[in-house]
């Protein structure tokens, strides 16, 4: 067993597997406290890193492109000191650092894992239940269903329509974006085959975010959704069409049309209502829906 340990956290090399544990100094992020150890195996990394520094060194993993969730759900914009895959190296402990990156390597080519991406997930994804509150909203995932409630903050177009609860059989898309100088962010869900184009601060499937402590963590639900989504390198699945139930046809779609053109008109309301849409926009669209009606 091989490891380093450093008021930023700890690092252990066993078996098959990198353990990895934050450490509880108030440097730490949030984030990397809330998701806790991880255990990363040997087969999801592509390679590892020390870099030196005057005030401190820093340990570096590399993981297969599409073996985490979570890095998958962030797309690279999680910031240096929310980064799981990063100790920060004392200067007196340099030399275990290379030791640890050195045994890493070692047993990387040993064991003969490769570099290439991989088509599925190889971390589980933080664990649930998770429940975020920050910017104008609460997130809530059990792993089955997202639920999304509004607070006092939110735009008075998007919290009427209540709060939200989404099946993960229904979600097609999960994203987070971190709020970057005037720039907002969100964590945002794609329902359906078409994703909206409003802005995350009325879209009902959107948390908006605006740079405070909390935000980072609504990335820890969108990695636990994510990680609960087909792989996005993995083939598409086939569906096999099944036949009409009795008494099932024409009338049926007819009646899904209906409900769906339905919800299209509220949702062209909402976006009325706030200031999306003008009027003449309003009106354009809401009888393009009603002639198909």
């Amino acid at each position: 067993m091989t490891e380093i340990i450093q008021r930023d956290g700890t690092w252990v090399l066993d078996g098959d597997a990198l353990r990895l544990t934050p450490g509880h100094d108030k440097s730490v992020s949030l984030l990397r406290k809330t998701l806790g150890e991880l255990s990363v195996p040997l087969r999801a990394l592509a390679g590892i890193s020390f870099e030196h520094g005057r005030k401190g060194g820093r340990l570096r993993l590399r993981l297969r492109d599409g073996a985490d969730p979570l890095l998958h759900a962030t797309g690279g914009r999680l910031a240096e000191g929310h980064d799981p895959y990063q100790l920060i190296v004392e200067p007196d402990r340099f030399g275990v650092a290379e030791y640890v990156a050195e045994e890493v390597r070692n047993t990387l080519l040993l064991d003969r894992v490769p570099s290439d991406p991989v088509d599925t997930f190889l971390l589980p994804g933080p664990p649930v239940p998770l429940s975020v509150s920050a910017g104008d909203g609460t997130a809530r995932f059990d792993g089955e269903h997202v639920t999304l409630e509004w607070n006092w903050k939110t735009e008075e177009a998007k919290a009427a329509g209540g709060s939200r609860v989404l099946a993960v059989r229904d979600i097609r898309a999960v994203e987070w974006l971190p709020a970057e100088g005037l720039e907002n962010g969100c964590l945002r869900f794609t329902v359906g085959d078409a994703p909206t184009k409003a802005p995350p601060k009325y879209d009902p499937h959107a948390v908006e975010l605006w740079g405070f402590k909390k935000d980072p963590l609504m990335a820890l639900v969108a990695a636990a959704v994510q990680a609960r989504l087909p792989h996005p390198a993995s083939p598409p699945a086939v569906e096999v069409p099944q036949p009409p139930a009795p008494g099932a046809g024409a009338d049926a779609d007819a009646e899904d049309d209906h409900d769906a053109l339905l919800r299209r008109l509220r949702e062209l309301g909402d976006l009325h209502r706030s200031g999306v849409l003008t009027d003449e926009e309003f009106t354009l669209a809401k009888q393009a829906v009603l002639r198909r009606m």
